[in-house]
């Protein structure tokens, strides 16, 4: 049995208001979906058994239609190689509630040999010599520890769980994203030849056979250091080796100090890294700047890097404020902030009395999750 492990590939993710001029569409949704089929041509070239995704196919629940043609067509090359496809629904993709339909209703429509649990409950698998065992992204945290126990493992046959959420030996990784749960690390053991992880978007090993093949995308900056791709696994011979796949580089070139510059002469300082760094020309390029001050950094003229902006794909510079120690989130950046985090500090800050401070962290935080979802469902 040799299979390929992805996750996280997020068909239709929109980012940094870049425009296609010949067809109007956002200029880093068109790059993910290229990649995604060019991806999928060189998993076909390895010939595996089978290919697992281990979640967040899509961004959305409710997958805009480039997205949805681009997954039919990558199928479409799927089935012509008859290799089966084995799929969870993560949180991205995986409605809120039951009465919901979820988008994998229509993919199982298609001709290929395509297996995907969506359904909130533990679904099984056999593919030849192998059992997958499949949990989604569930409704409660509760409800994966439910599904877990249902699992029983063949005895002469290889047994792959596949399942989407952060392992408590990662919790200090949260992404912060609606529905994230915390998968028990009791689960990532068992008689399981293999576990198949998503949603974490680094690649790691998360116990001795489990492993997050980290998205395909880098989709944050908060992930410029993470590995990237996929994973060949090979369960009987216990081998787990890097499988690059097709992206977008992300690159960081370095950290300039300008706390003794003026800021009329910061702009020029990241041109002088930009060059050094010769970052590609699609690519994605972070910068962090190290000021004094917020006065500092509030001064530097952005509009002076608009030359440099449109060679890239885009240009995050990172602000550091050395009076403070803590980044400036770029207002690109807003699905990398903390939300919870940053209420939390709020909190500290306002010297409540326990009493006040209970009531207000626990309307606070449901209020916050409450918008995290409406912002999730209206993407």
């Amino acid at each position: 049995m040799k299979l390929v492990h992805i996750a996280d590939t997020h068909l239709g993710l929109a980012q940094f208001n870049r425009i296609d001029p010949e067809n109007g569409m956002n200029l880093r949704e068109e790059l993910i979906y290229s990649n995604f089929l060019q991806s999928v041509d060189r998993i076909l070239a390895e010939r595996p058994d089978v290919i697992v995704h281990a979640g967040d196919l899509f961004d959305q629940v409710r997958p805009k239609t480039m997205a949805y043609t681009t997954a039919l067509e990558a199928l479409d090359r799927i089935a012509d190689a008859g290799i089966p496809v084995v799929m969870v629904a993560g949180n991205h993709s995986m409605p809120k509630t039951r009465y919901t339909p979820s988008p994998f209703r229509v993919l199982e429509y298609h001709r290929a040999e395509f297996h995907a649990a969506y359904r909130y409950r533990y679904e099984r698998v056999e593919i030849g010599d192998s059992v997958f065992h499949l949990i989604p992204n569930m409704l409660r945290p509760g409800d994966y520890r439910a599904a877990y126990d249902q699992v029983t493992c063949d005895q002469g046959r290889y047994n792959i769980l596949v399942t989407h959420g952060l392992a408590s030996t990662l919790r200090d990784r949260r992404l912060n994203t609606v529905a994230e749960h915390e998968i028990d690390s009791t689960l990532l053991s068992g008689g399981f030849d293999y576990i198949a992880l998503g949603h974490y978007h680094g690649q790691v090993q998360a116990g001795s056979r489990a492993w997050y093949s980290g998205s395909a995308e880098y989709l944050s900056y908060g992930e410029i250091r993470d590995t990237k791709g996929g994973l060949l696994v090979d369960p009987g011979k216990g081998r787990v080796d890097p499988f690059p796949l097709v992206n977008t580089p992300m690159i960081d070139l370095g950290t300039v100090d300008c706390q003794e510059e003026p800021s009329r002469a910061v702009p020029g300082l990241i041109k002088t890294a930009i060059e050094k760094g010769k970052p590609e020309l699609i690519s994605l390029a972070q910068v962090t700047v190290v000021c004094q001050s917020r006065e500092q950094a509030k001064a530097i003229d952005h509009q002076a890097l608009a030359r440099e902006r449109e060679r890239l794909l885009d240009l995050k510079i990172k602000t550091v404020i050395r009076e403070e120690d803590r980044p400036v989130p770029d207002e690109q950046d807003l699905r990398a902030i903390d939300y919870l985090a940053e209420f939390e500090v709020f909190l500290k800050k306002k010297n409540l009395v326990p009493r006040e401070a209970s009531f207000v962290r626990d309307e606070g935080r449901a209020a916050l999750l409450a918008a995290l979802r409406r912002d999730e469902d209206a993407s």
